[in-house]
């Protein structure tokens, strides 16, 4: 970092194995979808060798495969991990899905990372969901960098830009992000549109053009010098004001030249710390070229400002059975202790692993333990098995390159790991280990689905548990309320890959259906039934008489059955028998055919047969009498009601309650939640929220977040039940 000139930049290429974990920098690209960070990314391989103009490199991969890794729509919609070697450093690029539905991905790039370059265009600005992003950055103190791309925008303004970045991103502390560069503009066009063709450094006061496709240094004029003055003051101002050294500011003040070496550290520090970032501009390479502006800036960056694996503390560790247990960070001889971020499945060598190695070395054909906490609510089971590792090595597209290990602080693709899922542990096989996990996105949207034909029945179960395996965002649900296959996801698009998925990776064609919630019935008031059963035939005759009363009971009781026969009225053996055959019909429903709750069912009376008796018939009675009570009652439609948290900016309070009330809502609180945002807490009936995920982020643009639970069940409006009954059949 700082200006500094390279003599053969890109001549390094593509990365292998690490063998010290200073040599390595992890980088996640962070922003949102459009922000140019897969163009970044494939401007970058380009400039560090990795790959040339054509997008051809020795082992025929091309620029093409890596944009193959992107949704078939071109929707980036996976982690994708780019790893490329420069001035003796290896850089595993991150590259994250800018669509909120792919949040998850984006949590496993910042697990795997350790710092962050947030990709903001010139022309959009910064929404809602980057900012949020930030945040979790600031809570664990992760490096960040801003890159301002799209320069080539006719409404690029790259000062504008870096003023909003400095509002949404400084806090309380604007001069925290300030610009190392400034972009130069070379003649206007036609059009009157002046485009950027190098870079102006503030430290150093060099100009970098990029207008022939090769970086190269020069002195800059007057009329430029005078353009950088306030800006490189500030700059400096900002970097001391970092500094450890407490006598710098006033030695500045004072008119005293600070030494470009010791700013440069400063910097550097600052950045590493995570208490300075500088925002940085770039732009893809023009045809034929083989560089792309701000490009070398940003790789000086990532090697001399960004922290290597070393200055990462290692996550909380225990043993399988919850002993903690001390870990070294970073250690390459130390116990092995790795991570997977990410898991995929290839058609043609099985399941592939994202690995993070945090302790040890992990090597090709060693046996480790895979230990998982397991997500059950979500399909995922714990996991305290032994597998073997397959080949290690180093994706690029579609490409794989042979890794002989991968040390700690570096990553690597691991194949046929059968077990193992996002989030496990790999640890020694005879010193098992496991991490604590990271945060997980909880799925809001669900998706009701049934196999389309026989054939895809066969496979569902399995190509559901590929699926899960894959996603920790997904959840995986079987209710037994409503006997639905249900896929939990976190949006539209996300439920339109898992489909797509199934389909295509799969061979599973399904079908979508509406989604149902879990209805119930209960009695208005009391009620009193007779069930007769009594039939006479050419054999054994059917006969059971038994009369009920039924009266509602609070919320959450269930089903209580109490016998009050007097005088052996219905004989001791047969009442067993009553209740069997109430609650049996209790739970095929009385009404609407949705299960009955919070009812007490006493037995009054009843008759019986010496011989025609039996438990069947007893059974048969009960049920009648239940259905005759019901007929002659007032029967309430329960709805399921949900506690829903929404944490949103205070510009969008108004809007998101509400949109609450039109749901039928009751809001039962507000409070304020710091950094401009309140969490409204309400009571909604789920059958109003089934899509809420997708419509809270239209209401809020994108920077709004909820979580719901379950409650109780309540009565539903007369009119709203009538029209359920009416679609009932045989109601």
């Amino acid at each position: 970092m700082g200006d500094k000139a390279h003599a053969h930049p890109g001549a390094a290429g593509r990365a292998t194995a690490a063998d010290h974990p200073a040599s390595v920098r992890n980088v996640v690209l962070v922003g949102h979808s459009g922000s140019g960070k897969t163009t970044l990314v494939e401007a970058l391989a380009l400039t560090a060798g990795a790959v040339n103009r054509a997008g051809r490199v020795e082992d025929g991969c091309t620029v093409s495969d890596y944009d193959e890794i992107e949704h078939r729509q071109q929707r980036s919609v996976q982690l994708s991990l780019v790893p490329v070697d420069w001035d003796g450093y290896k850089i595993n690029i991150l590259d994250t899905p800018g669509y909120a539905d792919f949040v998850g991905e984006l949590r496993a790039g910042l697990r795997a990372a350790d710092a962050a370059l947030f990709v903001v265009s010139a022309s959009d600005g910064v929404d809602g969901s980057t900012r949020m992003v930030w945040e979790e950055c600031a809570a664990v103190g992760m490096p960040r960098a801003i890159v301002v791309t799209h320069l080539e925008s006719a409404r690029a303004d790259f000062e504008e830009m870096t003023r909003i970045c400095a509002e949404a991103f400084g806090g309380d502390d604007p001069d925290a992000v300030l610009p190392l560069y400034l972009p130069l503009r070379g003649p206007e066009a036609p059009d009157g549109h002046a485009p950027v063709t190098g870079l102006i450094g503030l430290l150093t006061q060099r100009l970098f053009d990029y207008a022939s496709g090769e970086r190269k240094e020069t002195e800059p004029g007057p009329e430029q010098r005078q353009l950088i003055e306030d800006a490189r003051n500030r700059l400096i101002e900002g970097i001391i004001a970092e500094s450890e050294d407490e006598t710098l500011m006033d030695r500045y003040l004072g008119g005293e030249e600070i030494d470009l070496k010791t700013l440069v550290q400063d910097l550097e520090r600052a950045v590493a710390r995570g208490t300075f970032f500088p925002v940085l501009a770039a732009a893809p390479a023009a045809e034929g070229a083989r560089q792309g502006l701000g490009t070398v800036e940003l790789l000086e960056l990532v090697t001399g400002g960004f922290p290597t694996p070393l200055e990462r503390p290692a996550p909380s560790v225990t043993t399988p059975d919850g002993t903690a247990r001390a870990v070294e960070a970073c250690d390459p001889d130390g116990p092995l202790l790795a991570e997977v971020v990410k898991t995929a499945s290839d058609p043609y060598v099985g399941r592939v692993s994202l690995v993070r190695v945090f302790s040890g070395t992990l090597r090709p054909d060693a046996t480790v333990h895979v230990s998982g906490h397991g997500l059950t609510d979500r399909g995922h089971e714990d996991h305290d098995v032994d597998e073997r590792i397959g080949t290690l090595s180093a994706p690029f597209g579609k490409q794989q390159r042979a890794l002989t290990h991968c040390i700690a602080g570096d990553l690597a693709s691991v194949a046929k790991l059968n077990r193992a899922e996002t989030g496990d542990t790999l640890s020694a096989k005879d010193d098992p280990l496991l991490m604590e996990p990271w945060r997980m996105p909880d799925p809001l949207l669900p998706l009701a689905i049934e196999a389309h034909s026989k054939a895809d029945e066969d496979k569902l179960s399995q190509g559901l548990g590929r699926l899960v395996a894959e996603d920790p965002t997904m959840r995986l649900e079987q209710n037994p309320a409503t006997h639905q296959v249900v896929l939990w996801c976190l949006g539209e698009a996300h439920a339109d890959v898992a489909l797509e998925r199934l389909r295509n990776r799969y061979g599973v064609q399904v079908d979508v259906v509406p989604h149902k919630v879990s209805l119930r019935e209960t009695f208005a008031g009391t009620s009193s039934g007779r069930g007769r059963h009594v039939k006479q035939s050419g054999g054994h005759g059917q006969f059971a008489i038994c009369e009920i009363e039924v009266e509602p009971l609070p919320n959450g009781s269930g089903i209580e059955f109490v016998d009050k026969v007097i005088g052996g009225a219905v004989p001791r053996q047969f009442i067993p028998s009553v209740e069997k055959g109430v609650r049996a019909q209790a739970a095929r429903g009385v009404a609407a055919g949705y299960p009955l709750i919070d009812v007490r069912v006493t037995l009054r009376d009843g008759k019986a047969h010496s011989v025609d008796s039996s438990d069947a018939a007893f059974q048969t009675a009960g049920a009648l009498a239940l259905r005759e009570a019901a007929a002659d009652a007032r029967i309430h439609l329960l709805e399921p009601v949900a506690e829903v948290s929404v944490l949103v900016g205070d510009d969008y309070v108004g809007a998101v309650m509400s949109d609450l009330s039109g749901r039928r809502g009751r809001v039962v609180g507000t409070e304020q939640a710091g950094g401009g945002r309140t969490l409204v807490r309400a009571e909604v009936p789920e059958i109003e929220i089934g899509r809420y995920a997708v419509d809270l982020r239209s209401i809020s643009h994108g920077t709004a977040r909820f979580d719901r639970h379950y409650a109780r069940h309540e009565p539903m409006p007369q009119q709203i039940a009538e029209r359920i009954r009416e679609r009932t059949p045989d109601s």
